[in-house]
């Protein structure tokens, strides 16, 4: 290992990023017992061995130093990944030069001018689904509402949504280094084509995002075709997974806590809180980072190369900065979490995500306002956690 903790220095715990399917929720559970036991962090012998950070402040303050805490890496169990997914592997100033030029895409003004057309959608996705009595939420659903919105951003053909998530499994929830590079190597082909389709025909009315990406200049060069395959690559990644993922664990804390389901049915106003709420609950992004130089951090001797974890899962569910933390409160009113992430990586869709989970909130319990669980569904776990399927069911 890069570092050379003791016991004494931080307890040691069978902490890993990749298991087997667990029932849900057992993830949150393992991660509040890590907290629990182990505070502000907890050293890991998974290889190739590595911090794990478990206190909301001490994650906030790594995710703020990216001096400290380089963004190279993105998985703690690769400390040399063969790939570079940008703007997120970068750090500043290139990090920063990227994100100026992304963040027009995803703000609060052009965010709020898709409201309408996503209320059409969401409620076209739950119409389709209403006269069957039952569902699988997160495939159905969840998946398809967020997916549709994010393919006409970039350009991209909805009627290959099936294969598209079939990529996003390899990359982002399986175990093996050798599945993901696979996965990766599929999305960047699929890229490599289509950009390559564009250059011959060009539409100049487009105005997507992957027709956009044809004219990108960063300090007046072009954007190299290498580069712009990243960044297509990382957009895929976070638009086809994350928001289904956040929307389905909301969903089952609601199938599963008749009284909240009820309060935000009957008062549809809650339901901004109440998103930002779930998001600080269940966390579903464990982030990592790796360390620049020697340096005693929090207590923990940290030498330069160590890979560290910074799972926002620990960070939002804190007892010691969010009373009664691990409890969905709806009428909590200091909400402030780390769900999007901190520092110069802040989720940079934050906007579009808050707004379409609100959508897909407000309009199925418009239209299935009484619904409950079939089955204990599974989770996953990775760098991005997700429940596999969750199975829903109301009267016709």
């Amino acid at each position: 290992m890069a570092g050379d903790p003791t016991p004494a220095a931080c307890p040691i715990e069978d902490y890993r990023t990749f298991g087997p399917p667990v029932p849900a929720l057992t993830s949150f559970e393992r991660m509040d017992g890590y907290q629990d036991r182990a505070r502000p962090a907890l050293w890991t012998e998974d290889t190739p061995g590595y911090w794990v950070f478990t206190d909301h402040d001490v994650i906030l303050d790594g995710l703020q130093q990216p001096d400290l805490w380089s963004s190279q890496v993105v998985t703690p169990t690769e400390p040399d990944p063969p790939y570079k997914w940008i703007p997120v592997m970068l750090d500043p100033p290139e990090h920063t030069r990227w994100r100026r030029l992304l963040g027009g895409y995803f703000t609060p003004k052009r965010t709020k001018g898709m409201l309408d057309e996503q209320r059409r959608l969401a409620a076209e996705i739950i119409e389709a689904v209403r006269p069957k009595g039952e569902c699988d939420f997160a495939r159905d659903v969840a998946r398809v509402f967020p997916a549709t919105i994010f393919l006409r951003i970039m350009g991209m053909p909805v009627d290959k949504f099936p294969e598209f998530m079939e990529w996003e499994e390899k990359i982002l929830h399986s175990g093996e280094a050798e599945v993901r590079m696979e996965g990766m190597q599929l999305v960047m082909g699929y890229f490599a084509g289509l950009i390559a389709e564009r250059r011959a025909d060009p539409d100049p009315e487009a105005s997507d995002i992957v027709n956009n990406a044809l004219n990108w200049e960063i300090d007046g060069e072009p954007v190299s075709d290498a580069d712009l395959l990243n960044c297509m690559l990382l957009l895929f990644m976070a638009g086809l997974d994350t928001v289904a993922g956040q929307t389905s664990y909301a969903f089952l804390h609601l199938a599963t806590h008749t009284e909240d389901r009820k309060r935000i049915t009957a008062s549809p106003e809650l339901i901004p809180n109440a998103v930002e709420e779930l998001l600080r609950v269940y966390p579903i992004t464990q982030t990592a980072r790796k360390a620049t130089r020697d340096v005693e951090f929090h207590g923990c001797p940290v030498k330069a190369g160590d890979m560290a974890a910074f799972p926002l899962s620990a960070a939002g569910r804190d007892e010691s900065v969010f009373p009664d933390a691990r409890r969905v409160d709806l009428d909590r009113e200091d909400v402030r979490h780390l769900s999007f992430g901190a520092g110069p990586h802040r989720c940079l869709g934050s906007h579009l995500a808050r707004q379409e989970m609100a959508v897909l909130l407000a309009e199925w319990h418009r239209l299935i306002p009484d619904y409950d669980l079939v089955e204990t569904p599974m989770e996953h776990s990775g760098g991005v956690w997700g429940l596999d399927a969750l199975r829903l069911r109301w009267d016709v």
